[in-house]
Formats: structure tokens, sequence, C-alpha cells
């Protein structure tokens, strides 16, 4: 015979409980990444994205006003949750060469990214008939991820380990040697993003050109 559950085996009656927004933005976060990713921009609709996510599209226009601005958020959402692994150290215990190759390592990390290089790819079919997905992209990751490094620089240049006149452009210059080559190559020449050990070694020889140069020294 069966016997009755216990009270602590009863599950509980009535209406389930519902996801909160920012839940529910996460999964739609998931989706429109995915569908941007593999049909484009333009040829994804809101219908579509509202599918995906399993929400109704009254739901997906309350949470976002459009897909323009579905875009920028997931956008942000992404890159800030990159950018928050991003840890550019800058204190006392830790030696020059050592922080710059911690530091341009995270911004690697960041700007080689498989979902941010398919991102780029997917922003640069659509931008002769959606420009503002590049100026968002530009604003929430590139201006970011450079002002960060920047911030960096910054410190070493007040503690007298770097002398730099423009640390802004040198921020810049250092994330476009680490990260747009490999960029370039898997954007436009369909090749592999490096590996774990390519992208070190890169930001090895990045950090040494930087601190130390390679012109020849005179004997």
């Amino acid at each position: 015979m069966a016997q009755a559950k216990s009270s602590g085996e009863c599950r509980p009656r009535g209406r389930p409980q519902l996801r909160s927004d920012e839940e529910t933005k996460q999964i739609v976060f998931d989706a429109a990444r995915h569908a941007f990713a593999v049909d484009g921009y333009a040829a994804t609709s809101t219908e579509e994205l509202a599918r995906r996510a399993g929400i109704s599209t009254k739901t997906l226009y309350r949470l976002f006003p459009g897909k323009a601005a579905l875009f920028a958020a997931m956008c942000a959402d992404r890159l800030e949750r990159l950018l928050s692994d991003v840890h550019l150290q800058a204190n006392d215990d830790v030696e020059i060469e050592a922080g710059l190759r911690a530091a341009l390592l995270a911004c690697a990390d960041l700007a080689l990214d498989p979902e941010v290089v398919a991102l780029q790819r997917m922003i640069l079919q659509d931008s002769a008939e959606f420009p503002e997905l590049a100026a968002t992209f530009y604003k929430n990751g590139i201006s970011r991820t450079a002002t960060a490094l920047a911030r960096w620089l910054r410190v070493q240049v007040k503690k007298k380990l770097i002398a730099i006149d423009d640390v802004d452009e040198a921020a810049g210059m250092l994330i476009g040697m680490v990260a747009s080559a490999p960029q370039r190559a898997a954007i436009y020449g369909g090749i592999p993003l490096p590996s774990r050990k390519d992208i070190e070694r890169r930001v090895r020889t990045c950090a040494t050109l930087f601190l130390d140069g390679c012109r020849a020294t005179p004997p």
C-alpha cells in the first residue's frame, strides 16, 4: 500500500514562481547572441528572438523597446561580464613586466573571446544597413577595454616605472599589437583564433617590445 508522503516531500501547490525580469533578460541575451551570430542582425526578427527565448513578443517589448535596444543591452551585458574578469593589477608587489603581461593577457582574452569576435563579424556584415551597431560595440567594448588599460598604464607612469606622454594612445597601440592581427585573421581569413599558449607567447613578445624596444644596441 502506498503511504502518504511526509510533509518534507510534498510538492508546493499553486502557481510556480515566476522568473524575475533579470533572469528573463539573460535568457533573451543568450538566444540573441546565438541568433545574431548565426543568422545576422538584419535577418533576425523580434518574433524569432522571442520564440527562441520562450517568451511572448509582448514580454520582449516590455523588456526592450526594440531590436536595437536589445542588441545594445546584450553587448553591454556580455562585455560587462567579460570586463569584470579583467583584473589589471597595479599594486606594489607586482613587477612591471609581470604586471604588463597580466594586463595585456586580460585584454587579449576579451578581444579574442570567440563570442566577441563573432559579434564583430556580424557587425561588419550589417554595418552598412545598421551603422549604430558598430558605434554601440565600440562604446561598450573596444573603448572600455582601452580605458581600463590606460588606467593601469597611468598608475605605472605615476610610479615612474615607465615614461609615456599619452597613455590613452599607448593603450590603443598595445591592444592593437596584441589582438588586432589575430582578430583580422579570424574575421577575414577564416583562420582559427590563437590557442591560449599562442596568446601567452604573443603577450610576452608585446610586453618586451613595449618595455625594451627592439633596436639593436651599438657595440
